[in-house]
C-alpha cells in the first residue's frame, strides 16, 4: 500500500510510545486517548492550550480547503513535493510528518506525486481540531492528530522528512524528531507574496527586507529555492478564501477589508521560499 499511517506516536503527557488498541491509543502509564469517528486522536492535552479552540476557525479552515481544491497553490505542493522526494530510497518506507497541516493538503499532493513508486507513512500535525478534523475528512489513509509543534506528539528519531508550510517553526523538535540525515523542507512567504492584496488591505507597505535564511541549530542548509507565479483570481469568493487563510484578515483594518471585499477580480504575486535542511545533530 503506497500510503499507510504513521505508528511511532508518543504520549503527550509522559513521552511514553503509545500503542494502537482497538479505537484508542495508549501508552504504559495506562493514559489512553480515543481515535474519533473521523479518523483523527486528540494528542493535545488541555494544559497546552492557550484557548479553548487554538489554532484556526472553523471559518478559516472551509476557506482555506476552498481555495487549495482549486489548484491555486499547485506551483508550491509541485516544488515541496520534488524536494520531499528528491533523495528518498527507492524501496523501503519514508516516513512525513506535516508540522501544521491544515486541512492536509500538502500531504495530499505529496501522496497523489509519490504514486506507486514510493511507500509513505505519514502524519498530519495541527493545533486546530477544525483542520484536523477537516483533513481526516478528505483523506483515511494519513495518521491525523491535534497537536502542537511546541511539544510534537512523535517518538524521538523516526521521521524522514518534516515540511512546515507557512507554519510556526520549533527547531529543537524538529531536530528531536527527524531521523539522523532526515531533511526539514521549509516554506516562508518571500518579500513579493502577495503584494497586490497587501497594497489594497494596507494604507502603505513597509519596505522590503532582504533577509538571508539563518540555518538553525542541529540542521545544515541543503538549499534555497524560490518559487514565483501570478494568480489571477476572477471572482470575489476566490478572493475572500485567500484573505480568510492569511495573517492579513486580522491584521488589516476594518477600512482594508472592505476594500478588498469590493473587488471581483485581482491579479497577484505568488512568492514563496522553499529552504530545505538537513538534520545534522541535536540541539543541546
Amino acid at each position: 500500500m503506497p500510503v499507510t499511517p504513521f505508528q511511532a506516536l508518543a504520549c503527550p503527557l509522559d513521552g511514553d510510545p503509545l500503542t494502537h488498541v482497538d479505537t484508542a491509543w495508549r501508552c504504559p502509564a495506562g493514559h489512553s486517548f480515543d481515535i474519533a469517528r473521523q479518523g483523527y486522536t486528540h494528542l493535545l492535552p488541555v494544559q497546552n492550550k492557550r484557548s479553548r479552540n487554538p489554532g484556526d476557525s472553523k471559518e478559516m479552515v472551509a476557506a482555506r480547503r476552498n481555495f487549495l481544491n482549486g489548484g491555486f497553490y499547485q506551483p508550491i505542493a509541485d516544488a515541496v513535493n520534488r524536494a520531499v522526494l528528491a533523495d528518498a530510497p527507492g524501496e523501503g518506507m519514508l516516513s512525513c510528518l506535516d508540522a501544521g497541516c491544515g486541512e492536509g493538503y500538502y500531504l495530499r499532493q505529496l501522496a497523489a506525486a509519490a504514486g506507486e513508486r514510493q511507500t509513505l507513512e505519514l502524519l498530519g500535525v495541527d493545533i486546530s481540531k477544525w483542520a484536523v478534523l477537516a483533513a481526516a475528512k478528505q483523506d483515511k489513509r494519513p495518521a491525523w492528530v491535534v497537536g502542537t509543534n511546541a511539544r510534537l506528539p512523535v517518538l524521538p528519531g523516526s521521521v524522514d522528512r518534516v515540511l512546515c508550510l507557512f507554519g510556526f517553526p520549533v527547531y529543537s523538535e524538529f531536530a528531536r524528531v527527524l531521523k539522523p540525515g532526515g531533511q526539514l523542507l521549509q516554506v516562508d512567504a518571500g518579500p513579493w507574496h502577495l503584494r497586490e492584496l497587501r497594497e489594497i488591505i494596507y494604507p502603505t507597505l513597509k519596505p522590503e527586507k532582504n533577509e538571508d535564511v539563518v540555518t538553525p541549530e542541529g540542521f545544515t542548509t541543503l538549499e534555497t529555492t524560490t518559487e514565483r507565479f501570478p494568480l489571477e483570481l476572477t471572482s470575489q469568493e476566490q478572493i475572500s478564501d485567500l484573505l480568510a487563510m492569511t495573517p492579513h484578515l486580522y491584521r488589516a483594518s476594518a477600512e482594508g477589508i472592505e476594500r478588498a471585499s469590493a473587488l471581483d477580480s485581482l491579479a497577484v504575486t505568488v512568492e514563496v521560499r522553499l529552504t530545505r535542511s538537513v538534520r545534522t545533530g541535536l540541539q543541546g
